[in-house]
């Protein structure tokens, strides 16, 4: 590779790339200055781990460092196609030749195109000298994969598409607590409206048709189909990753029973095994286009064997069934449980006689249950109160929850107080605390 080449990368970062201007993702406060491990931002593609980065770059801009103390490197930059794991030494000392003196911060986005990226990482970590944080596609940096390669060297943080509070900000539209009781609660109404039907990335949210929005989700699709997941995997059966795909946007917040699926296929002359089947599941989990729900039992075999629940990882993917039912009850679920996956919660759902959506354990203690519907009415209230009864009883959680619509107040359920909340206050709430 050519000195020269890498000198006009890593000048033109110094001297030429403005930093966007980037809504603030609503992550845990990072003190890079005294960063132990690797920092690894995971996520889906398209989500914004690229901006994070110069997120976190501006903090230390504004923290007193220059840019003369940060390198910035992009490797998908097709001047470094064919870069070997030692060039990475060509690279520092072109920085040093540049700036006189060596990187505080390195900053390596899409760093899986760096031929052995991870024993670099672990080489630049145990020098010591720098900070050290990686971004990389959900194709090839997965969180699994980063705590396999580099030995417990990492930290991470996910990075999803936008939550609710990050589309308000997105959307300049202020609010606090007060505002939940002024005509102005009709205005986080309208987009929260738009959340539940287009989702978080990004650059859909940019969008000004809902043409434009269809064509770029579905070139999102396409893109982890073929790429994250049919090349990743060398996945032969084409058409069995596309049913079950399809068969995803169609029942999302539904159960998936992974023997129904296969007998399913069977009787439609598709011949498939149940392992190929679960296999799929785990791909597409990888990938970050679905999360997967189980069935609470104390027994992890247990749960192994019950049937899953499924969310998409973003509901606007949803725009891309060929389903016409009307989904209001799942839709507000799936962002229930992309909330819960964004905090990181131990997640299940519970299930007997009757269902309860949402069980949130940790260590060994249950400590709330939460039931979603769209609004409670004479004809579902009954039912929806047995599902929670029946968690409350059995689970004996710190806290229950109802998340609605729009409806709010409390109710006595087995002589537990029983909240009941909007969704979108719930998620307001939560991003606050």
């Amino acid at each position: 590779m050519k000195v020269q080449q890498i000198k006009n990368i890593i000048a033109e970062w110094l001297e030429e790339r403005e930093l966007p201007s980037m809504i603030r993702r609503n992550t845990s406060s990072i003190d890079l200055q005294n960063l132990s491990s690797i920092l690894a931002i995971v996520g889906p593609r398209r989500a914004g781990k690229t901006f994070f980065m110069y997120q976190l770059i501006s903090e230390l801009l504004k923290n007193g460092f220059s840019k003369d103390d940060i390198l910035f490197v992009d490797f998908e930059d097709y001047r470094l196609t064919g870069m070997e794991a030692t060039d990475v030494e060509l690279i520092l000392t072109a920085f040093v030749q540049l700036t006189g003196r060596h990187p505080h911060f390195l900053f390596f986005d899409e760093v899986q195109n760096l031929p052995q990226w991870s024993r670099v990482l672990r080489t630049l970590h145990n020098q010591r000298k720098y900070g050290v944080v990686v971004s990389g596609s959900n194709s090839k940096l997965l969180s699994f994969e980063i705590a396999t390669e580099l030995r417990g060297r990492y930290q991470d943080v996910l990075i999803l598409p936008f939550s609710f509070s990050e589309i308000l900000r997105f959307r300049e539209v202020e609010y606090n607590e007060r505002t939940y009781y002024t005509p102005s609660k009709g205005e986080l109404l309208r987009i929260f409206d738009e959340y539940i039907h287009i989702g978080g990335f990004p650059e859909i949210a940019r969008q000004q048709t809902q043409l434009e929005r269809h064509d770029l989700l579905q070139s999102y699709y396409r893109t982890l189909f073929y790429h994250d997941l049919l090349e990743r995997y060398s996945i032969r059966t084409k058409n069995i990753l596309e049913a079950i795909m399809s068969y995803s946007l169609d029942t999302f917040s539904d159960l998936f029973s992974i023997s129904g699926f296969s007998n399913f296929l069977k009787s439609n002359n598709v011949a498939v095994s149940k392992q190929t089947v679960s296999s799929y599941i785990r791909y597409l989990q990888e990938a970050f286009f679905i999360i997967v729900n189980e069935k609470f039992d104390m027994s992890p075999r247990k749960r192994l064997m019950n049937p899953k629940k499924h969310y998409l990882l973003d509901v606007g993917f949803a725009s891309l069934s060929s389903s016409f039912s009307e989904k209001r009850g799942q839709f507000l679920e799936n962002i229930v449980a992309i909330e819960l996956f964004r905090r990181r919660e131990e997640m299940f759902y519970f299930k007997n006689d009757y269902e309860c959506d949402f069980v949130l354990k940790k260590a060994t203690k249950i400590h709330t249950v939460i039931q979603v519907c769209w609004e409670l009415d004479e004809k579902n209230k009954k039912r929806e109160y047995r599902g929670l009864a029946a968690a409350i009883s059995n689970l004996k959680p710190k806290n229950a929850l109802i998340l609605t619509y729009d409806q709010e107040g409390e109710e006595k359920i087995n002589g537990e107080t029983v909240s009941i909340i909007p969704v979108w206050k719930w998620l307001l709430t939560q991003s606050h605390n």
